[in-house]
């Protein structure tokens, strides 16, 4: 009775191992329990993303009335520091501070900016709207406070990000650290899916005061989840009394992206983000414009979303711990964002949130997919010493891309809908650039996913034969 009581438990924890996602992550000395409390920081990330490319714009464009185009260069403007991460990275890198810490006090000050962001967003929003008592005010107030506290929050959340991530690799050994990242991801996603619902039903009934209320809420959680996550995480090291090399950003830099394919390889990666990041601030606005959607059923929308790259994220990490290649993997996500786009558009035509909703999880998959593999393919490449700035890259590529793409599909959306007069092919023109953005990655992939397809069918490249 005892042996088979001791057979069960030891296939019972083997069990546990293989099917919580990310759980090979942990190690003797970075237990999961650690490692989940140190993503808290994503999760906060997460709810910030969501307020802005979710919530906010829904808000702003159906129940305030600002125009599209303002709503999409207002959500791109946090993405304007998005360039800056890989300095970050690179900063926190070779950063010293008197008590020994790299990664912390970058989170400290990011989480600051983060905060003091989202405190005062809510009331310049209304007043860009024009809300309330805010009309004898001049409408210059509302664009310039609007702008400062959106920039306020995308510095923040990139200071955050990049160096709670590069604390993240920092802590676990080298053999773990793709897993530890990909689980960085998989908590920003779980944070975005939970924001997303609990915004929804706070503002189920919208009202400016309601507004207030959440937005500021989201900034007290912000500060309480990010200190709670760098508590007693980042090892103290003695100041050593001989000078340091010095590298200077720019040799860094150049030693970064000059390897095989690496500059290739970063093209890549914003192409594809474009492509999946288009649509961000108008998947809302469709459904509640053109498909009829409420407020709350829309939110939902970025939960959905979210879902597919959950799944997108934990199918990649079951994929490549059996060596798969990150790269193929990522175009493999690419190839299935076109059809899942050709869906939200055949949406409108068959008048289904079904298909709608379908589509939207498929583009959330897809991406998260192209992340995943992405971002592995970026921590492969990075040498030793070089964690932050190869994530600072991945990041600022990535978040670049996705500025302006946020900021073109609005401007597109506004554009094709004035000159056609028809509010759904305004839609429809930014879906469709979003497909031929996909297909003009895989093209620029091809040259790289040529060596890989040839071993893969045993067939010697044109540099092995040389």
């Amino acid at each position: 009775m005892i042996g088979m009581r001791e057979k069960f438990l030891r296939g019972w924890m083997r069990l546990g191992t293989r099917a919580l996602p990310f759980a090979d992550a942990a190690t003797p000395d970075l237990p999961l329990s650690r490692l989940l409390r140190l993503s808290l920081f994503q999760v906060s990330v997460g709810m910030a993303l969501v307020l802005l490319i979710g919530t906010l714009n829904r808000v702003m464009i159906v129940e305030l009335g600002v125009p599209a185009a303002i709503v999409g260069v207002m959500i791109s403007l946090p993405l304007l520091f998005a360039p800056f991460r890989a300095f970050i990275g690179y900063s926190s890198d070779r950063h010293r501070s008197e008590i020994g810490w790299r990664r912390v006090p970058f989170i400290y000050r990011g989480t600051l900016l983060q905060f003091g962001g989202l405190a005062f967003m809510p009331m310049a929003i209304l007043v860009l709207a024009r809300d309330g008592h805010s009309v004898d005010l001049p409408p210059i107030i509302g664009y310039v406070a609007a702008a400062l506290s959106f920039l306020l929050v995308g510095a923040g959340l990139h200071i955050v990000q990049t160096a709670g991530l590069a604390l993240a690799t920092d802590l676990a050994p080298a053999d773990k650290r793709p897993q530890v990242v990909g689980l960085m991801y998989v908590m920003l996603l779980l944070g975005m899916i939970v924001s997303a619902l609990a915004f929804g039903m706070a503002l189920s009934d919208f009202s400016p005061g309601r507004l207030v209320q959440v937005i500021q809420a989201a900034a007290l959680l912000t500060a309480v989840l990010n200190g709670v996550a760098v508590w007693k995480q980042e090892p103290r090291r003695a100041r050593s009394r001989a000078p340091e090399p010095v590298v200077r950003f720019k040799t860094a830099w150049r030693r970064l992206v000059g390897g095989e394919g690496a500059l290739r390889h970063l093209v890549i990666v914003s192409l594809g983000t474009m492509a999946f990041s288009m649509e961000d601030v108008l998947l809302e606005p469709y459904g509640g414009q053109i498909l009829g959607l409420a407020v709350a059923e829309t939110t939902r929308l970025t939960a959905a979303l979210a879902v597919g790259g959950l799944f997108g994220f934990a199918l990649a990490s079951h994929v490549l711990s059996r060596g798969a290649d990150a790269f193929r993997l990522a175009c493999a996500g690419v190839c299935i964002g076109i059809p899942a786009f050709v869906a939200v558009i055949a949406a409108d035509s068959f008048d289904s949130a079904a298909l709608f909703a379908f589509g939207t999880a498929a583009i959330g998959f897809g991406a998260g997919l192209f992340g995943h593999g992405t971002l592995t393919a970026t921590m492969n490449r990075a040498a030793p010493g070089q964690a932050g700035l190869a994530l600072g890259a991945w990041g600022s590529a990535q978040a670049t891309a996705a500025g302006l793409a946020i900021a073109l599909g609005g401007i597109l959306r506004d554009l094709v809908a004035s000159v056609s007069g028809d509010q759904a092919l305004g839609y429809h023109a930014v879906y469709a650039l979003e497909i031929l953005l996909l297909g003009v990655t895989l093209a620029v992939a091809a040259p790289l996913l040529r060596p890989l397809l040839a071993r893969s069918f045993g067939r010697p490249t044109e540099r092995t034969m040389s």
